[in-house]
């Protein structure tokens, strides 16, 4: 799977490796993606989510249920 994150859009940063001489190679910098599973009251099941940490503290400020109207309104199945 790709490591973005459902809730905040976070996907990988491209950059260089800089190496003791100075020669450049390419490079990743991935979000912190974590799968989460949570209760959705209002369908009566769990959903599984994958989220980076900011996303995990987010949906604890807004809720899970406003975590995932906002997912489903970025066109993500959930």
């Amino acid at each position: 799977m790709s490591a973005h994150c459902m809730l905040t859009g976070a996907q990988p940063g491209f950059g260089n490796r800089i190496s003791h001489s100075h020669r450049r190679t390419s490079r990743r910098f991935d979000p912190n993606i974590q799968t989460k599973r949570y209760w959705l009251p209002s369908e009566g099941r769990y959903v599984r989510l994958r989220l980076s940490t900011k996303g995990i503290k987010t949906v604890d400020v807004i809720g899970v249920e406003a975590a995932v109207a906002r997912i489903r309104a970025r066109g993500v199945k959930v």
